[in-house]
């Protein structure tokens, strides 16, 4: 009998593998529990910032590369849109490697006939594409943030208390990040209606979404640095958030109903 989650399309985004914040035990838990017919990989899956920094790739991170490309291998079709921490890989727009083609941004068409339009998203963040000293410093900071993260959910493990996301309690509060992230969508949701989409998908600020906007739908595949989620599309054509665990790695992956957190026809 085959236990695997099925879903007709899946997004992922943002997971920083060569840095020691990538989530990694789950993300590879999730990828070997489910299939689907399309895979998205929304950018930054590569953290080249963080390799030149200091260079970080276990083995754990060379499976996650192998086990994408074995879905590409068994039929699954598999596209790549780079983002700004793997904007290397965008001199190779066009091309595919191992099955896994390479794409600026992507079109998709639901089951139930909706044009979806993907894309990172860094080219709508002002600050990523006009201020890149500003940018680095703040990625910086965010690794400081990370690290701290990581120091207080070994802490919380102790008392068995549940995994808390300092970085997104901290992203949340600040009224500059939520004015940004506003600004952000309302950029977005304007160059999909250029594009004639119904729905925008895109990643890079790692917050996890789906919101219906007048007449468009917005959805953030979030990230496997502070979330690990995945944005998923069922046979019928509805789109959901699943919330991956990701403190307790000798569990078995729960039942697609457990995972759920959001959900939107």
């Amino acid at each position: 009998m085959d236990e695997k989650r099925k879903y007709r399309t899946v997004w992922i985004s943002d997971l920083h593998l060569g840095s020691k914040a990538c989530q990694v035990e789950p993300l590879l838990r999730f990828l070997s529990s489910t299939r689907c017919e399309h895979l998205f990989l929304v950018g930054d899956i590569i953290d080249l910032w963080s390799m030149k920094r200091r260079w970080f790739w276990p083995q754990s991170h060379n499976d996650v590369i192998r086990k994408i490309l074995k879905r590409a291998s068994k039929g699954t079709r598999v596209t790549y849109i780079p983002g700004n921490h793997d904007e290397n890989f965008r001199g190779y727009l066009g091309l595919t490697f191992g099955g896994v083609e390479i794409k600026r941004e992507a079109y998709h068409v639901t089951a139930d006939g909706k044009r979806v339009l993907m894309i990172h998203g860094d080219e709508f963040d002002t600050v990523v594409t006009n201020h890149h000293i500003i940018t680095w410093f703040g990625d910086w900071c965010y690794d400081l943030l990370l690290a701290g993260g990581r120091l207080y959910n070994w802490m919380r493990r102790k008392f068995n208390w549940p995994y808390f996301s300092l970085a997104a309690y901290v992203k949340k509060r600040v009224k500059y990040i939520v004015d940004f992230v506003s600004n952000y969508q309302e950029s977005l949701l304007r160059y999909a209606r250029s594009r004639k989409a119904d729905i925008i998908i895109t990643g890079h600020i790692h917050r996890p979404e789906i919101k219906p906007i007048e007449e468009l739908l917005y959805a953030n595949c979030g990230d496997w640095v502070e979330n690990c989620t995945a944005l998923v599309e069922h046979f019928d054509g509805r789109l959901e958030i699943l919330y991956v665990e990701r403190d307790e790695p000798t569990k078995t992956p729960l039942a697609p109903e457990e995972n759920l957190v959001e959900s939107m026809p």
